[in-house]
């Protein structure tokens, strides 16, 4: 769309994701939406300063509740339409059977083992499963089990208690970055996962690469998921840039 729009000559693309963008020309900067529930700045983090320039999200300044109001006063069909929380294509969101008709080898069983190397159990493929997962693994225990790895190489599941799920340290690659270096010398806000809260941290960039120590306990983070850089300042809390975890 971006380019398309550029080709027709176009001032700008407007859409209709929650986020907010101040300023003007090559200094254009993002932060969260008004309606921290509705905030999709997670989603956008990898939007480049050339995008930001010529994007615009007019929906960002409003409650999710205000546009359904102003929707509503207009006329729009889709103004009591129920707010999508899966991936569209995802019937009921069994994304199992959406993988496996795309690659049916997916679903190839496999060894459930405790951090000892013990084989627990056995699953019917890996995609089942995710990283802080305690409901439906296949094995009882006296304690809760968590899914702590999933290992595609050996196509096994590691598990053990919630406190292995802990982590402080992790490590990004493919950054974007919308901010300046300087800026990342001061503690600052990470999140690493649509849902999850913003926790305390500090970072170390290098080049495409980034280490990030988190300062306050988090659980479940999985390579393969964005890990998101905010600061705060007192027009709210502005989109730093981010990465995607990889160990």
């Amino acid at each position: 769309l971006f380019e398309a729009a550029k080709g027709l000559n176009a001032k700008a693309l407007v859409t209709g994701h929650y986020i907010i963008t101040q300023g003007y020309d090559h200094n254009r900067q993002m932060y969260r939406a008004k309606d921290s529930e509705k905030d999709q700045s997670y989603f956008l983090f990898k939007t480049t300063k050339e995008q930001l320039e010529f994007l615009r999200f007019p929906l960002g300044a409003f409650k999710k509740s205000e546009i359904r109001s102003f929707a509503k006063e207009i006329g729009l069909s889709v103004s009591d339409k129920p707010d999508s929380q899966d991936i569209c294509f995802v019937p009921n969101g069994d994304y199992a059977s959406v993988i496996k008709k795309i690659k049916p080898n997916s679903l190839k069983k496999g060894n459930i083992k405790d951090l000892d190397g013990k084989v627990l159990g056995v699953h019917n493929g890996i995609i089942h499963y995710t990283i802080g997962q305690r409901k439906g693994i296949g094995v009882s225990n006296e304690e809760p089990l968590y899914v702590l790895e999933i290992n595609p190489d050996k196509n096994e599941i590691i598990v053990g208690s919630k406190k292995f799920l802990i982590k402080k340290e992790i490590k990004l690659k493919n950054l974007n970055l919308l901010a300046k270096n300087e800026e990342f010398n001061n503690n600052i806000f990470v999140k690493v996962r649509s849902t999850g809260k913003l926790l305390n941290a500090n970072i170390k960039i290098e080049k495409d690469k980034a280490k990030v120590n988190l300062l306050e306990d988090e659980y479940g983070i999985s390579p393969g998921q964005a890990c998101v850089f905010y600061s705060k300042n007192s027009e709210g809390y502005k989109v730093l840039g981010g990465g995607w975890i990889y160990k």
